[in-house]
């Protein structure tokens, strides 16, 4: 299922609801519909933004431990790394985020599920 958020200050954005949801928890947030008035930007901002930054702190090791359990397990042992490239939660907050901080500027609400 799709998650549409909408605002006056930015295009749509876009995701899945899977993806979506870990944000809208972080913000006790309802998935199936919600909005984010822009009094409450400020602090969704902040809370996303301290995620962010925590989520890249450790991304370096997410990568190692995914890299030595492909290569050295009961199946195989080998030591050719994949080149593996996930999509971090930084890169699926970034469209909301830079959403946020337009409504902020804007004096507009983020809405989703209407």
């Amino acid at each position: 299922m799709l998650i549409t958020f909408k605002s006056k200050a930015a295009a749509d954005v876009v995701m899945y609801e899977s993806h979506a949801k870990p944000i809208l928890d972080l913000l006790h947030k309802d998935p199936a519909r919600g909005v984010i008035t822009a009094a409450e930007a400020g602090d969704a901002i902040a809370q996303l933004e301290s995620q962010i930054s925590a989520s890249k702190a450790h991304e370096a090791a997410e990568v190692l431990a995914r890299d030595i359990n492909a290569h050295h397990n009961a199946d195989i042992d080998d030591h050719k790394h994949e080149k593996i490239e996930p999509v971090t939660f930084s890169a699926r907050a970034y469209p909301l985020l830079d959403m946020l901080r337009e409504a902020k500027k804007g004096n507009y609400d983020v809405l989703w599920g209407v």
